[in-house]
């Protein structure tokens, strides 16, 4: 009785995975070929000081800073930052998002954010953002835990952001919540409402969860990188509208144990997509995309060592950029690499290079003011950041694509 138990509750779960992935399968209906946009410019610095490996054929970046984040007080861990440049009218140049708490997963995990001053280059003082009770009372249902933050500035200026949280269960079992910007107040500069958890699946949309920069759409909206983590585990490609409206999804991968996809746009069309993959490889995984987004094929996997950590992806004028631990064991070394063509990297610079069992982890990228951002995890305690300026010729602009 015992076993004929067992079995019953085996293909009971077997059931519910499969008529969840089904349903996904049925929801996958993408909109029409989305074009990538860019309008990053880098302003070059006036100097021909050379920078070893790190130089370029036209130029190259040189760190003009770096530093820490600071944390809300008396909070000891950190993890996931994300990065957001505002518009240049705007007195905050850069927002930095991350979770905050006495350790992942923790109770009291909230998120927390810092702004960048355009005028003095400071962080603000950190504050916390979102917290779960809070987001609970306004979407009317509880939530156990937060994770993950990304943020993605809209046309009008607008900050939105997309956060993990879960009810009962592990991440497994995570949602992605939807956060609009507020209106400021002289006490309350900066402040988010929970207004909807995104329509992912057909099993209380949970499974699902975000960890890397939207890829910005011609037509106002983005593709918001999203992965599945009940069972098999493969990555997604969101399509949302320029109001944050989920439009379509399409899977990125058909392999298993892909996770964390982070877009980078060659072309209006042409995108690639890097993962990690939980494989014993410790390989970094790729996929791209000829139409949009709109079908995704597995290519031939990255030359580069990967323990299974997130990486970040940014495209900056004619140059394509990739943040990554670059050891299949241990996050103790993370790297800057460029790229003319998505396929050949050259190594920039290592960005932290510690002893092993040391943790410098989950990159993000942004531009602002024609510098280049980085942000990462230090050591689970706190978000790092470093700042670079090109230094040698402006590479070239890509234009913006048509609607």
């Amino acid at each position: 009785m015992f076993f004929s138990s067992r079995l019953l509750r085996a293909f009971v779960a077997l059931a519910i995975i499969g008529s969840l992935y089904l349903a996904d399968a049925a929801r996958r209906a993408y909109p029409e070929p989305a074009r990538a946009h860019s309008n990053t410019q880098i302003q070059a610095k006036d100097s021909t000081k050379s920078l070893g490996e790190a130089a370029l054929t036209s130029g190259h970046w040189e760190r003009a800073a770096q530093g820490h984040i600071p944390m809300p007080p008396g909070v000891p861990a950190a993890h996931a930052s994300a990065l957001a440049a505002l518009p240049s009218a705007h007195s905050s140049a850069l927002l930095a998002f991350w979770f905050a708490g006495d350790r992942e997963s923790a109770p009291n995990v909230q998120i927390a954010m810092s702004a960048l001053d355009r005028a003095t280059g400071i962080w603000s003082p950190a504050r916390m953002v979102v917290d779960r009770w809070e987001v609970a009372q306004q979407l009317g249902f509880g939530i156990r835990r937060l994770g993950n933050p990304v943020a993605w500035v809209d046309g009008q200026g607008q900050v939105h952001l997309f956060v993990v949280a879960t009810g009962l269960g592990g991440w497994a079992a995570g949602r992605v919540l939807h956060l609009q910007q507020i209106a400021p107040t002289p006490q309350v500069p900066w402040a988010w409402k929970a207004t909807a958890v995104l329509p992912l699946s057909w099993l209380w949309n949970t499974s699902y969860l975000v960890r890397t920069a939207p890829l910005p759409l011609s037509d106002g909206g983005i593709v918001l990188p999203a992965y599945f983590e009940l069972a098999r585990k493969y990555p997604v490609a969101l399509r949302l509208d320029a109001q944050g409206v989920l439009l379509g999804m399409a899977p990125i991968s058909a392999r298993g144990q892909m996770l964390q996809p982070a877009l980078l746009a060659l072309g209006e069309r042409d995108w690639l997509a890097f993962m990690r993959d939980g494989g014993p490889e410790g390989r970094l995984r790729a996929a791209r995309s000829a139409d949009g987004g709109t079908h995704w094929t597995d290519i031939g996997d990255l030359p580069l060592d990967n323990p299974n950590a997130s990486v970040a992806t940014l495209t900056a004028g004619d140059q394509h950029l990739l943040v990554y631990n670059p050891q299949p064991i241990g996050r103790h070394r993370l790297r800057m690499t460029s790229s003319a063509d998505g396929s050949l990297w050259s190594t920039v610079l290592d960005l932290e290079n510690g002893p092993p069992g040391h943790e410098y982890s989950y990159p993000a990228m942004a531009m602002a003011d024609g510098q280049l951002w980085v942000s990462y995890t230090d050591q689970r305690q706190s978000i790092a950041w470093q700042r670079f300026t090109w230094v040698g010729d402006s590479p070239t602009a890509p234009g913006k694509g048509s609607p």
